[in-house]
């Protein structure tokens, strides 16, 4: 099976620009960066929380502590990832009780990723509240979850596939649609 690649929704400079307005949005509605945790659900999150923690430090001279989330041994699909599913790295290495957690994750589209992410994310304490940033929300929730924080809202259908490129692992930046196809 193959992506083909059917429309680009977010150039390099439209990606940054939103990140940099999600950024400014979480430090204005928690009035500030105390008591903000971010946490980037593997793989794409993590670098779309490190990309908003920059544009933080950038406008309010520091940046909130950043963790990671592997999210794979709470999906409620573990059974159909295959024999031997990738592990990501979890690294929560600071106290979650009492903070305002961001989960930052790349595309919203059932919920079902952001349900995992919360369960984990109870495993290591009682935050006082969890907001959830995502780069495109795309529809179709399966579940009653919702952003807090959006970059673009694109609506899709079932078949199509948003793909969300960050240069440390695809080697560019962007956002496109397309299907997957069988060759």
């Amino acid at each position: 099976m193959n992506f083909h690649e059917k429309a680009q929704i977010m150039d390099p400079q439209r990606m940054r620009r939103a990140i940099v307005r999600i950024a400014l949005e979480i430090v204005e509605k928690n009035k500030g960066i105390d008591d903000l945790v971010l946490v980037g659900i593997q793989r794409r999150g993590v670098n779309l929380a490190r990309s908003i923690a920059q544009a933080i430090e950038k406008n309010e001279g520091a940046a909130p502590p950043m963790g990671t989330l592997d999210i794979t041994f709470y999906r409620d699909d573990l059974s159909t990832l295959g024999p031997v599913p990738k592990v990501g790295k979890t690294d929560i290495g600071f106290d979650i009780n009492g903070k305002t957690v961001i989960l930052v994750d790349d595309v919203l589209y059932t919920g079902r990723t952001v349900r995992a992410a919360l369960d984990e994310l109870m495993d290591f304490g009682r935050a006082r509240r969890i907001e959830l940033a995502v780069l495109i929300d795309r529809g179709h929730r399966e579940l009653p979850i919702r952003p807090d924080f959006v970059g673009k809202n694109v609506p899709t259908s079932r078949k199509e596939v948003i793909k969300v490129m960050v240069e440390e692992i695809d080697g560019r930046e962007g956002v496109v649609v397309g299907e997957i196809v069988e060759e």
